[in-house]
């Protein structure tokens, strides 16, 4: 196990000289859990595959990242280099990445078996990487979602011979919402296995009125995760699946800020009530949330709301709408040494341990 890099004494103000408190920080690995990524070698693979995806590098910062004729610009060197990544990951103090794969690689309108394929390469590939640098990566599996009986099976394959610790997920597929009765046996066997479940926005509802100024990402994923969360409680999905442990990409969208809205709604209208029997409570704190709200204030709201045990460190790293300075905002942060503990690794340990919770 590294120790928390960058931590010195002076970094640290222990309430009362806490000895378990100060024992504790020390041996915190802090874990970023919003990470992707894509090498050459797994694009290669993919194309091989019959999806192709080509990283072209531009210089030594970004590459053009080109998926089956859309190209992304720019595709930052960590993305792809792991050998960059790691000094990224020194620098920045993150002992540990949560890998997860690149949002343009879902692939979920593929044909059914080449999406599957398409799953399994990447899923293999960052079994890999983690193979090769266990004390730095961990993984979480991208799945077929469009096929969601295949998508439990990959998620099974994923856990329990890949040593992978979730997926994540898109907010939608084609346009359908994750309540949908077809996803049920995913959540079972998301339930089942403790995976940890990350919500990536991708496929954005209202696209047509968010072409200019980047609205696309800056409210676009945002609000494309909301949707999601809702469907995810209205639809009576944590209901029914009360150990899911699913996490909401950005810091939640706007979810934490409208949840009360949400359960104020069920109570005076008749539509929320269609699946819930019992009004909703708590909805914020029935979600997990990174820290990427680049915000120290904003942040704190969060924490506050639904509690330091339901706020992750995340960075997003290697796309430029991240924080690579994930770690030291935290710390910044005017909460306890102990909230700052649980956020910065110790609750992801528990989290994706693989466990129910």
């Amino acid at each position: 196990m590294r120790p928390l890099q960058g931590c010195g004494t002076q970094a640290l103000h222990f309430a009362g000289g806490n000895k378990n408190l100060r024992d504790e920080m020390t041996k915190l690995r802090t874990i970023d859990t919003h990470t992707h990524i894509l090498t050459q070698e797994t694009a290669a693979l993919l194309s091989k595959a019959g999806a192709k995806v080509t990283i072209t590098p531009a210089d030594g910062e970004a590459a053009a990242f080109d998926v089956m004729g859309t190209v992304y610009r720019p595709f930052p060197t960590g993305g792809f280099d792991i050998a960059r990544r790691l000094r990224d990951m020194d620098a920045a103090g993150v002992d540990v990445h949560v890998l997860s794969a690149t949002p343009q690689t879902y692939l979920y309108n593929l044909d059914p078996a080449l999406s599957a394929t398409l799953a399994a390469i990447q899923n293999d590939q960052m079994a890999k990487h983690i193979a090769v640098h266990p004390d730095r990566f961990w993984g979480i599996a991208t799945l077929p979602l469009a096929q969601p009986a295949a998508a439990a099976d990959e998620l099974r394959r994923a856990m329990t011979k890949l040593n992978l610790r979730g997926a994540m997920f898109a907010s939608n597929v084609k346009g359908m919402n994750l309540d949908d009765a077809s996803f049920e046996p995913l959540w079972a066997t998301a339930e089942e296995l403790g995976a940890f479940i990350f919500i990536h926005p991708n496929n954005v509802a209202g696209a047509d009125r968010l072409k200019s100024y980047y609205l696309a990402n800056l409210i676009g994923n945002p609000l494309d995760t909301t949707i999601a969360a809702a469907s995810l409680v209205f639809g009576g999905v944590l209901e029914r699946y009360p150990k899911l442990k699913v996490m909401l990409a950005h810091g939640g969208g706007f979810t934490p800020y409208q949840a009360a809205r949400w359960e104020h709604g069920w109570a005076v209208r008749p539509e929320p009530k269609k699946n819930l029997a019992q009004q909703p409570k708590n909805i914020a704190g029935r979600f997990f949330y990174d820290t990427i709200l680049h915000s120290a204030p904003v942040l704190e709201f969060l924490i506050k709301q639904a509690g330091p045990g339901h706020v992750l460190l995340g960075s997003d790293y290697p796309y430029d709408m991240g924080m690579p300075d994930c770690v030291s905002h935290v710390r910044g942060l005017q909460i306890s040494d102990a909230d700052k503990a649980s956020i910065l690794g110790g609750r992801a340990e528990t989290l994706l341990s693989g466990k129910p919770s």
